[in-house]
């Protein structure tokens, strides 16, 4: 998968495990994948998902710290953006995939080991970390895997995690951690820095 990573990838993962801002950030991290995702749908679809989107989002922060223990940061993040994929894939939300559905079962593969520790299937894309009254419903769109559209999909990049670095270079595996990095740079803490 082809995702981004800059200083406030690195600042959020930091802040995640702080106390007080660790929730802050947490909050302002669900709330913007909510926003960018149902950017992506249908403007008649986009408040039936908003709920369950909220949801997924919020455990696969978890997913998030867990994978954290055993990769570093671009794959880690990018375990949790497979799951979000693979709950669309079911879904027929095709238009907000970011690879195509027939790279479905690659990025499961890529990660099989640390998705069959923790449950995590394409079928249930949270496994254990779903929570215990599970995902809101939201009306499915089956239809639209007979002939998927993926405006937002970039192809080809299931064989790997591939980094566009804030200069616009794509780097294969990810950038290493920068030592200076700042919490105060993390999404949500300073409000007057943009995201």
């Amino acid at each position: 998968m082809k995702i981004r990573q800059n200083v406030r990838h690195f600042a959020s993962k930091q802040a995640l495990t702080l106390p007080v801002v660790g929730d802050v950030v947490h909050d302002k991290l669900v709330d913007l994948h909510t926003s960018v995702f149902l950017d992506r749908a249908a403007e008649g679809r986009r408040e039936e998902r908003r709920e369950r989107l909220d949801v997924l989002f919020d455990a696969t922060i978890d997913t998030y710290l867990a994978a954290m223990e055993e990769f570093p940061e671009a794959e880690a993040r990018e375990i949790t953006h497979v799951q979000a994929n693979f709950d669309f894939y079911n879904h027929g939300w095709t238009e907000m995939m970011e690879f195509p559905t027939d790279e479905v079962e690659a990025h499961y593969d890529r990660y099989r080991g640390f998705f069959e520790r923790y449950d995590i299937t394409i079928d249930d894309p949270l496994g254990v970390f779903s929570p215990a009254d599970g995902l809101p419903d939201a009306p499915s769109t089956p239809e639209k895997l007979d002939d998927p559209e993926h405006p937002h999909a970039e192809g080809g990049f299931a064989d790997d995690v591939y980094v566009e670095t804030g200069d616009g270079e794509l780097v294969v595996g990810g950038q290493e951690e920068p030592e200076d990095v700042d919490v105060e740079d993390a999404l949500g803490v300073d409000e007057s820095v943009e995201e």
